[in-house]
């Protein structure tokens, strides 16, 4: 073989070898990018994630009160918006999912409890900046905004919020959340009561417990569709907007970056838009792109 000739092959041999490498390179960026995508973020050392994939089962605090975003049943099961969502990031990293009971009240406390209680928390939490200066929130899955639940018979009473602050409506929430920050901020002339348990206030409206529920446009119409005694009659014309997110201790940036990049791939793929129709949510948002 000549000088020329084997010059030529080894040339070639190199060019395969390139090819390969591309081919490989090309292979474990589209694994990163499916449900496996975690596995990969796994090896870059001992971060939430890799302590997530260790232990095979991602810890979800949830409140479990706030019909159709989380709700658990008597015999302990959990459905809802948020849980569908939850079960997804943790399919998507490939480990078994473990909801944890959480409240209002105590929701930002049991987030940066050490040790931690959970991962993350998930279900009707609004983005807002104060939650972000303490802790991570993630992208928005669905939009949200205050507005009001009270009884059909008296929808035509309610136009406006001015209409709501008078001394004598009844205005109830639960506490410890953003509803009643609401309230105690903005109603200043309304008599306010506070109850316990969120998912029992609907049916203390309809039944004249109070005049008016302070709630979000999330969970409104599941309750309009259920119980035919309730009206919402500023489900769109919401007193706020905004977006609800995933919630997480400061330090998990890893984990963030996996749970961004499951909403964003349910955007794009429309496993997110069928959810919405699921539950009878709004498909909006004022600052996200699908």
């Amino acid at each position: 073989m000549s000088i020329f000739a084997a010059c030529f092959n080894r040339i070639c041999d190199m060019i395969r070898l390139e090819k390969y490498r591309v081919w490989l390179l090309l292979a474990v960026l589209t694994i990163c990018g499916t449900a496996s995508f975690a596995s990969c973020a796994s090896n870059e050392g001992n971060g939430k994630v890799a302590e997530i994939l260790n232990r095979g089962t991602i810890l979800v605090g949830t409140t479990g009160d706030y019909r159709p975003l989380s709700f658990r049943e008597a015999d302990g099961t959990y459905w809802g918006f948020g849980i569908e969502v939850a079960k997804e990031i943790a399919k998507r990293i490939g480990v078994g999912v473990e909801f944890i009971k959480t409240s209002w009240p105590t929701l930002t406390a049991d987030v940066l409890a050490e040790p931690q209680l959970f991962d993350l928390a998930i279900g009707g939490i609004t983005i807002t900046d104060t939650r972000r200066e303490t802790m991570l929130m993630s992208d928005g899955y669905l939009a949200n905004g205050k507005t009001i639940l009270c009884r059909a018979s008296e929808a035509d009473r309610y136009k406006s919020l001015a209409d709501i602050d008078k001394p004598e409506v009844r205005v109830m929430v639960n506490p410890g959340g953003l509803n009643e920050k609401f309230a105690n901020e903005n109603l200043t002339h309304a008599n306010i009561v506070v109850h316990s348990k969120n998912e029992e206030i609907p049916a203390l409206i309809a039944e004249g417990a109070a005049d008016v529920m302070i709630t979000e446009i999330t969970e409104a119409p599941y309750y309009v569709k259920t119980d035919t005694r309730l009206a919402a009659p500023l489900l769109n014309a919401p007193f706020t907007h905004g977006e609800i997110g995933v919630l997480m201790q400061k330090g998990q940036e890893d984990l963030l970056q996996i749970v961004n990049n499951v909403i964003r791939q349910m955007k794009s793929d429309g496993s997110l838009r069928k959810l919405h129709e699921k539950y009878g949510l709004v498909y909006a948002y004022s600052r996200s792109t699908f």
